[in-house]
């Protein structure tokens, strides 16, 4: 009895470990945040927020510029590798690099890599931001990943058109809106924090809200929006005691599906104790 209680306690702790953080989903309005503390919310931030629409299609074949200034149809990331996106503005001078230190800070610890598990891409929604902008941001961001040289080459930071990035955050469910900075002029944005897990064939997946990820949910959403063609047994398993919450923007434990995994794990250790016991040499009784 002491093995299958620790069997169904282990597979209860392993999973739940998993979860231990909670994400922070936050909302931001010209880079300030407004959180369940605010009495009221500014009319303008009416239009700021998320959808989710899981597995709607990406505009592919809408136009962007790179980092270099070079002509790309978004479609040129996506074919073999889940995508992780974000949108922001490369003026931001508050919640994007947040955003931006979230992504460059989980990213490596997930133990997948640009360009073997996964690509990268950022797209501004301020249609004023250059490609000199975005190669600043890629540089930086990569530097705050300290990625090795050959990641740079699956790490792209685009600007655009503002009819491209509507039509991308339309189909993404980013709603954007933008206010005046402190000196009045409309250069800045209200929008939320977030990024997001993209299927190799440029369908939405998951939602990962705030501006700090949990490792574990980013690989773990990576390895679901890959259909499970990256990761390991124990990701599987993983994903097996978990569900993910779009309301929360993370992985919660499924306590049905691990107690049920506990229990087939008891009832395997059960049968195999006495199988091992059924064959135990029996002792002989050698006449006097």
């Amino acid at each position: 009895m002491i093995r299958i209680r620790f069997a169904a306690v282990f597979a209860l702790a392993a999973c739940a470990t998993l979860f231990a953080a909670p994400a922070r989903a936050l909302q931001y309005s010209a880079d300030r945040p407004v959180g369940a503390t605010a009495q009221q919310k500014p009319s303008y931030l009416q239009h700021a927020g998320i959808d989710q629409n899981l597995n709607h299609g990406l505009p592919l074949s809408d136009h962007f510029r790179d980092e270099s200034g070079a002509d790309v149809t978004l479609g040129s990331f996506f074919s073999q590798r889940p995508v992780v996106m974000a949108l922001m503005y490369y003026k931001c001078k508050m919640l994007c690099p947040e955003v931006l230190h979230g992504m460059a800070t989980a990213l490596p610890q997930t133990g997948f890599h640009p360009g073997r598990e996964f690509d990268v891409v950022v797209a501004s929604i301020d249609p004023g931001d250059t490609p000199a902008d975005a190669a600043e941001e890629k540089q930086h961001f990569l530097s705050m990943m300290d990625a090795p040289p050959d990641a740079a080459a699956h790490v792209h930071f685009l600007t655009g058109p503002q009819q491209s990035i509507t039509d991308l955050a339309q189909a993404i469910g980013f709603h954007y809106v933008r206010v005046p900075g402190p000196d009045g002029k409309m250069d800045q944005y209200a929008h939320s924090s977030v990024i997001l897990i993209a299927t190799p064939d440029g369908r939405m997946s998951k939602y990962l809200f705030g501006v700090s990820y949990q490792p574990r949910d980013v690989r773990l959403a990576l390895v679901e929006a890959s259909n499970r063609h990256i990761g390991t047994l124990s990701d599987l398993v993983l994903l097996y005691c978990c569900s993910y919450s779009p309301t929360q923007g993370r992985y919660t434990v499924a306590i049905l599906r691990v107690l049920g995994l506990a229990g087939m794990g008891s009832l395997l250790a059960v049968m195999m104790l006495l199988y091992l016991l059924s064959k135990k040499p029996k002792a002989t009784v050698t006449p006097a």
